[in-house]
């Protein structure tokens, strides 16, 4: 093993806690959907995301390399600049978490490191070039070409499913959830595990224990595998009530096409290199879904918090790691001030979050949450999208007025069709 040195351990060990916190923080992007539908009960959910979050850390390392490689000048960082990069991502995540946003931790840490490293050597250590090209274009491109993708998936389930025996149809479709799942935990773990990987030999090249450009070494991709997989495990629960919950009520079709067609977005992403958030894309999955079916409504007040706190993930993480990095810069007493700063921050985040439990046993009761577009307006771009899409085959009708005297029921050919049912009293 490579020469370590205390503060690289200590950077080291903080990697490994940021990657565990990015574990639970992420969970919701696999198994949100899964739980809120009944595919998988909790705790059986977050064990298979685990696992499978754990094999994909061994899959690629593409996206490592662009961590360590290409996002900042390694060969002008010190480690106390990745220690105050890692700080502002672990209490961004914490915080979000605290409120139940699902917000990015891939945003966070590279918020992070491009805020301590302008601190310490300025705008000149950032390439800008793979911030814009590998970084914000993937963040705004992913989630509408995700949201597009499960919202043309969701109306062909639907039309494909419409002769389908319903229940027979919804059992198919829960066991295709858990496929897709286990499908974006893999991907997953081949995308966000591979970003502490990144991290932590960007710390190695720093503290002189790696050659500039060497690829992470198999006790970093082990370890980062471990801590993300331990963290997935442990289940973040307010945020996977959120996205199952708070965003959209979802069928299992619905469910279904949006795991998939987000897997199919990180994994190739992770590819090509790019360090995607999969929180951005799951989400946008999940909206996609939403407005996919027909009644189906995107709850736009929690779709606008998420997407402030997306907009405040850089800077806001940036922002703590470069006071991080001002203290951390002053010597050993620095460090120590930083180290229990986060550790005094995280506790007391823990703390606050014990007044209101969430867990596997309550994750799917939403409180004050609204269970239909009556209870909340559904918007120019629900009500416009739901205009256009045909309802499923076994959808009833009450009168307009509210009298369930007149009932109509849509058969599969009529579904299809979009022919005038005919009312039956």
């Amino acid at each position: 093993m490579e020469h370590i040195t205390l503060l690289l351990a200590i950077v080291v060990v903080t990697a490994l806690v940021f990657d565990f916190t990015n574990g639970f923080h992420d969970t919701a992007n696999a198994m949100a959907t899964t739980i809120s539908t009944g595919a998988m009960k909790p705790k059986a959910a977050v064990a298979m995301s685990a696992v499978l979050n754990l094999v994909g850390a061994f899959l690629s390392v593409e996206v490592a390399k662009t961590i360590s490689k290409g996002l900042v000048d390694e060969t002008g960082i010190q480690p106390e600049v990745i220690l105050a990069a890692l700080v502002g991502a672990i209490l961004w995540n914490l915080l979000t978490w605290l409120v139940g946003l699902p917000s990015s931790s891939s945003h966070a840490l590279m918020g992070g490191l491009i805020g301590a490293t302008v601190a310490s050597v300025g705008l000149d250590g950032v390439n800008g070039g793979v911030v814009l090209t590998k970084v914000l274009i993937p963040a705004v491109a992913a989630p509408v070409v995700a949201g597009v993708a499960a919202m043309v998936a969701t109306r062909f389930t639907y039309k494909v499913g419409a002769n389908i025996d319903p229940k027979t149809g919804r059992k198919g479709y829960k066991a295709g959830q858990i496929a897709s799942a286990g499908l974006v935990s893999l991907a997953h773990g081949t995308n966000d595990a591979q970003k502490t990987m990144g991290i932590i030999t960007l710390a190695l090249v720093a503290g002189g224990a790696l050659a500039p450009g060497s690829n992470p070494p198999v006790w970093v991709i082990v370890s980062a595998g471990v801590a993300i997989a331990l963290g997935t495990y442990l289940g973040g629960w307010r945020i996977i009530r959120t996205m199952g919950k708070g965003l959209t009520d979802l069928q299992p079709q619905q469910g279904f096409a949006a795991q998939t067609g987000a897997a199919t977005v990180i994994l190739a992403s992770s590819h090509l290199g790019f360090s995607l958030s999969t929180t951005h894309v799951c989400s946008g999955a999940v909206m996609g879904a939403g407005l996919g079916r027909k009644g189906g409504v995107v709850r736009w007040s929690t779709a606008t918090r998420m997407f402030v706190a997306w907009g405040l993930t850089l800077p806001a993480a940036g922002l703590v790691a470069a006071l991080a990095e001002f203290v951390a810069r002053q010597g050993d007493w620095g460090v120590a001030v930083v180290a229990a700063f986060l550790v005094g921050s995280s506790a007391a985040i823990w703390f606050v979050s014990r007044r209101q439990v969430v867990d596997h046993t309550n994750v799917n009761e939403v409180e004050d949450a609204p269970d239909a577009a009556d209870d909340e307006p559904a918007g120019v771009v629900t009500t416009a999208i739901a205009a256009v899409t045909p309802p499923p085959a076994g959808t009833v009708a009450t009168d307009p007025d509210g009298d369930d005297s007149l009932k109509t029921t849509i058969p599969a050919p009529v579904a299809a069709s979009g022919a005038s049912p005919t009312a039956s009293v």
